[in-house]
Order: C-alpha cells, then sequence, then structure tokens
C-alpha cells in the first residue's frame, strides 16, 4: 500500500510538472521590457471649407443612439457655413533607433498635416514623416530625442508557423495593450497587396492596433500590426503583420530618398489553375501565366508573350503567382535578370533588364461598342457571339476576336460576361488565334463532352484567362 501511495505520488508530482512546463507561456517579462518602445500616434487632418455637417448615422430608436448622441452632437438647423474640421485618428508605432526614427503604418501618417507621438511615460513629440509608402503600408517617422528604448528585430527566416507571438499597441486608444495568439500562416497574399508576404496571426487586432510591433517570445519584431480580415469590420480571428525584412528594406530607402523604387516587368499576369495547368501542358499547378505585355515595356523588349508561364526569376522558384510581384518588386530597377518560362510544351530562359514602377495611372476602361447583337444560338460553351468590326478591331487595336453578346447555360457558370472578347483558345500547350464564329466553334466541336476549355479573354483594358469546365455535348 505504501509502494503504491509512493507510486501515486510520483505520478502526481510529475503530471503538475509537465503540466506547468506545457502551460501558457509567461508574457509578463516581454511585455515590461518591450513595453517602452512602442508608442501611441495621432494624427490630425485639416478639411477645409467643409459645407455640410456629417449626418447622424442612427435614429432615435436604435440602441447606439445614446452612446453617439455623446460624442457626435448633431448639428442644428439644415446647412452650415464653410469652415474648417479637425480629423483625428489613433495608430500605433515602435521605436527602431535611439535617436527617435519609428516605424508605423502608412495608411496611419496618410494625409496628416499633424503627426503627435506619445511615449510610455507621457512624454510627447512632434513628429516628421520620412516617407510612406502605400503599397507595402509601411511608413518611417522621425522624433527629435535620444537615447530612447528600441526594440530588437527578429530573423523572419526562424519563424515557424504554430509558436507564440504578442502584439502591443493602442486598440481603439487604450495605449499599450497586449494581445497574444499564434502565427497562423506565413507568406499569405492578400488581394491588391501584391509586395507583401504577410504573416496570418489570431492575435486580437483592433483599430488603433495597427503599426504597432508583432513579437517573438524573445522580445524579438517579427512583423509589423497592418490589417484583419472582417465582416464585421471588427476582430474576428484573423489578422495579418508586415514581416520585418520587409519593413526594414522599404525605410532603409524611405531613410535615404524619401520614397521607394521597385522593379517591374510590364505584364499582367494570373494564377494557374489546374485546369489552366492541363490546357497549357503543364505537368502541375505553378507559375504565373502572363495575360498580357504592356507594348515598350521591359518584358515587350525581352520577347514574352501571352500565355507564356513564368516559372523562375532570377533562379527563384514562382510557387503561385503572388510571388513574381515581391521578387520583381525587390529588384533595384535597371538590373539584368533572367526569366524562366514555359511557352508551347517546351522550358526556355528569357534574358530581361528590369524597368521601374511608376506612379500608378487611372486606366480608363474601354468598353467596345457593338452593333446589333446577331440573333443566333449559344454556342457549346454556352455563348452567343459575334465578329468584331473593322472599326472595333482598329480601335481595340487587335487583329481577330469574338465579341460575347450574350452569356448562357454552360457559360454563366463562368466569370466570362456580355462585352468580353475572345481573343485565343488554348489546349494542349497550344495557343489558337480566334478570328471568326465559324473557326470557333470548328474548334469546339473537335473537344469531347465534358472537357475543360481555356480561353484568352479581354475585358475592357485588361486579359485574363478563364476556364470552361465540363463542354457539354451540343
Amino acid at each position: 500500500m505504501k509502494r503504491f501511495a509512493a507510486v501515486l505520488s510520483f505520478w502526481f508530482i510529475s503530471t503538475l510538472a509537465v503540466a506547468q512546463t506545457r502551460g501558457l507561456p509567461d508574457f509578463t517579462e516581454l511585455a515590461e521590457k518591450q513595453g517602452p518602445a512602442v508608442v501611441n500616434i495621432s494624427t490630425t487632418q485639416v478639411v477645409r471649407n467643409q459645407t455640410q455637417a456629417m449626418p447622424f448615422p442612427f435614429d432615435e430608436n436604435d440602441p447606439a443612439f445614446e452612446f453617439f448622441k455623446r460624442f457626435m452632437p448633431r448639428v442644428p438647423g439644415g446647412n452650415a457655413p464653410p469652415r474648417d474640421f479637425e480629423n483625428k485618428s489613433l495608430g500605433s508605432g515602435f521605436i527602431i533607433s535611439s535617436d527617435g526614427y519609428i516605424l508605423t503604418n502608412a495608411h496611419v501618417v496618410d494625409g496628416a498635416d499633424e503627426v503627435t507621438v506619445r511615449l510610455t511615460d507621457k512624454r510627447e513629440y512632434k513628429a516628421k514623416t520620412i516617407g510612406a509608402d502605400k503599397r507595402t503600408d509601411v511608413a518611417l517617422i522621425k522624433i527629435e530625442a535620444s537615447g530612447l528604448p528600441a526594440v530588437k528585430l527578429a530573423d523572419i527566416s526562424q519563424l515557424k508557423v504554430g509558436e507564440w507571438v504578442v502584439a502591443i499597441g493602442s486598440p481603439f486608444g487604450f495605449d499599450n495593450s497586449v494581445t497574444a495568439g499564434i502565427v497562423s500562416a506565413k507568406g499569405r497574399s492578400l488581394p491588391q497587396e501584391n509586395y507583401v508576404p504577410f504573416i496570418q496571426t489570431d492575435v486580437a487586432i483592433n483599430p488603433g492596433n495597427s503599426g504597432g510591433p508583432l513579437f517573438n517570445m524573445r522580445g524579438e519584431v517579427v512583423g509589423i500590426n497592418s490589417q484583419i480580415y472582417s465582416r464585421s469590420g471588427g476582430y474576428m480571428g484573423v489578422s495579418f503583420a508586415i514581416p520585418i525584412d520587409v519593413a526594414m528594406e522599404i525605410q532603409q530607402q524611405l531613410r535615404a530618398s524619401g520614397k521607394v523604387s521597385r522593379g517591374r516587368l510590364g505584364v499582367v499576369i494570373q494564377e494557374v489553375s489546374k485546369e489552366l495547368a492541363d490546357s497549357l501542358g503543364l505537368s502541375k499547378p505553378m507559375g504565373a501565366v502572363v495575360n498580357a505585355v504592356e507594348k515598350g515595356g521591359p518584358a515587350d523588349k525581352a520577347g514574352i508573350e501571352p500565355g507564356d508561364v513564368i516559372l523562375k526569376f532570377d533562379g527563384k522558384a514562382i510557387n503561385s503567382s503572388g510571388d513574381l510581384p515581391r521578387l520583381v518588386g525587390a529588384t533595384r530597377p535597371g538590373t539584368r535578370s533572367v526569366l524562366h518560362i514555359w511557352r508551347k510544351g517546351a522550358n526556355r530562359d528569357m534574358p530581361i533588364t528590369v524597368g521601374e514602377i511608376v506612379d500608378d495611372k487611372q486606366a480608363s476602361a474601354r468598353q467596345p461598342r457593338s452593333g446589333k447583337p446577331t440573333e443566333q444560338a449559344a454556342n457549346r460553351l454556352g455563348l452567343v457571339v459575334s465578329e468584331l468590326t473593322a472599326d472595333q478591331r482598329k480601335e481595340l487595336k487587335i487583329s481577330g476576336g469574338l465579341l460575347i453578346e450574350d452569356v448562357r447555360g454552360t457559360g454563366s457558370r463562368t466569370d466570362l460576361r456580355s462585352g468580353d472578347i475572345i481573343l485565343a483558345l488554348i489546349s494542349k500547350g497550344a495557343t489558337t488565334e480566334i478570328k471568326t464564329v465559324e473557326q470557333f466553334n470548328r474548334l469546339l466541336s473537335q473537344f469531347e463532352k465534358g472537357s475543360n476549355v481555356t480561353l484568352l479573354v479581354r475585358r475592357g483594358e485588361m486579359q485574363t484567362f478563364v476556364t470552361i469546365k465540363g463542354l457539354n455535348g451540343n
């Protein structure tokens, strides 16, 4: 009995020790040591000659009415006389050098007439914006101070999915709030965010956290908290941070010149799906397929064509289309590089001189002017198509193509729309330019029922590949 009690006692002590070892980590030391390097950022933007008061967003029956009435008093009367208004916003940042350089998000300081930085010891400084890069959402600001506590930076290559991370910031203005979670994924590509391989976490991030640091358990910064994925406008368990190595590359350029120079190829690309890979003769989905090539751009001069699949850039594999803009964007303009591409069933290397991204231009999306729709039945793809007039081809600067007049049946399950122009059909790695309705229907008749058909389609000023799955038997 005594022996059993001794064994039971040993088991209990061992289990307790294991439980304590495997329990939740202690963030107290990290928060205490790293908190002073995290700052609160408040900005003021003057909106001049505003002629209308902000409409009160709730009626008296809404539960939020009383709350908003306290902080957003309505202006009596209809239209107020023109006057200047101040828009104020809050964010976070962190000190990267003891002489006052601070990293934050570009959207935190965007358009600000005045930027104020408050430290944890309540000291306040007016900050100067050294530069901001909207494409990565990184900004560098500077305060005139010395001997400041600065963060330590992590080696991002050592960051692992599943490890604990901690965010410190000012959500809703609550200074130095600490939240924790784990790394959910690395290298995330987000829509319209082509230059950042985001770190995804489940750390609670809310308005005011933007621009604050994300720490690993060693107290090193691994990223800048930038945005959340939400259907409600608030935190829903998915947040994204800019990797610190990307942010530091950006800040170096901002500190040196106040702006960021990026490489460009002059191509429009899209992801390679399984169906598109089959059509192009690839063994598996990989790389970035070229939809269109800018005339006179770097890729055009190098001989790149629509339908080429870029598999490597300077020897670095393009596993998904989002990899290419990041690699090219990080390349200094004027650099001689090599594209490894797949074209018509064969691999080849294409030397290219990387160009430079210029300021964004708002392209006008011209839609082709069509005549009266051709009265005819839909083809095997569920499309009613017609040939372009000579004037339309001249205006669009194309030699052929068919205008989609209507989308029915099978076609309605794709991304095809009326007004799209079918430029080419791709099958087994071969690209056939489409010129007439008769030729198009003849090509379709050669496919077996249930086949997938990939088309190169022009929409406005853009080109894209569209795959229609499960061709019918008509």
